[in-house]
């Protein structure tokens, strides 16, 4: 959020010093590294083997449509140039390797599908939740100056994120834009691989629905959702709002952000961190025209998200004015 927008005045902002600059600047150089190689099991796997299916088999798995994608959010290309990056690495290394064509790539990505990898874990998940907005390519303001907002069609998708208290997307999912934020948190639990200890929203998820989704997904996790400033007590006949109830409770005695401090609110800028990362690096929009392409090239999107981010993550500290 801009200055000019905040309702906290500078003189009183929270001001952070990274501790591990030194490490973290040699993270950032690395992420630009050119050094590219294949390993054994990528090679043996470049192929796709027999499915016993009827009609034309497959002549490139899905490792080898993965890496073109790979290399073509990265690099910022189109399908063509993708194609001759990737033979000429081939070549280069070369491996006895054929790189799908351009027009093979396009089709694939819009069968294929890439889940979020999940990160070795040796605990429970504190995960903070949030979405926003990424243009479709060819749609915006041309089109609906041009025929108008109804036949303009959806200039943007919606992307959905779950990060843990690391900053790594460990849940993800792509929606319309009219999907509202609460109706994709069961979708979004369904993709953790641990137990749940707490969540963490905005105002937005602020509701019964999520509330019951959360708490079937742990052991009583921990709920931080702001409720909305006009909200009331549920009461001791809903207990499923219990902590909700309480919420509201401490913001009327406390205040409102005396309770986002204490409560751990302000954990929530993590997901924020993660889109503004998200979208220096690939754009506010998304390439694909297609659906299932748009849901691949997220899925790998955040793949290399993590990769950037398990090289180095800045460790910030709040410093205290004396």
């Amino acid at each position: 959020m801009s200055k000019s927008r905040s309702k906290i005045h500078p003189k009183y902002k929270t001001k952070y010093r990274v501790q591990n600059w030194p490490d973290y600047d040699r993270a950032l150089v690395r992420r630009g590294d050119l050094t590219i190689w294949f390993c054994k099991d990528a090679v043996a796997a470049w192929n796709a083997a027999p499915s016993g299916a009827r009609g034309r088999p497959q002549r490139y798995s899905s490792a080898a449509i993965e890496t073109a994608l790979t290399l073509r959010l990265v690099f910022g290309l189109p399908w063509r140039q993708t194609e001759g990056l990737l033979r000429s690495l081939l070549r280069l290394l070369d491996l006895q390797l054929e790189a799908p064509d351009h027009t093979t790539l396009s089709r694939r990505a819009r069968a294929s599908m890439v889940e979020v990898a999940q990160r070795a874990r040796h605990g429970s998940i504190h995960l903070v939740v949030d979405a926003t907005g990424l243009k479709v390519f060819g749609q915006g303001e041309w089109a609906a100056w041009k025929h108008g907002a109804r036949k303009a069609g959806p200039g943007w998708r919606k992307l959905h994120i779950g990060v843990d208290e690391d900053g790594f997307i460990i849940a993800a999912a792509l929606t319309d834009a009219t999907t509202t934020d609460a109706s994709v948190v069961p979708d979004l639990l369904e993709q953790l691989d641990g137990p749940l200890v707490s969540f963490t929203a905005d105002g937005a998820y602020d509701g019964r629905p999520v509330y019951e989704a959360v708490l079937g997904a742990g052991p009583a996790p921990r709920i931080v959702i702001p409720p909305s400033r006009t909200a009331v007590a549920a009461g001791p006949t809903e207990p499923i709002l219990a902590q909700r109830d309480a919420a509201i409770e401490a913001i009327d005695r406390d205040g409102r952000r005396r309770w986002k401090k204490s409560a751990g609110y302000h954990q929530q800028g993590r997901a924020e961190n993660t889109f503004s990362r998200f979208k220096r690096i690939f754009g506010p929009r998304l390439r694909a025209r297609n659906e299932y392409s748009q849901n691949m090239e997220v899925a790998v999107a955040c793949a290399v998200l993590n990769r950037m981010s398990s090289l180095g993550m800045p460790d910030s500290v709040a410093v205290v004015s004396t």
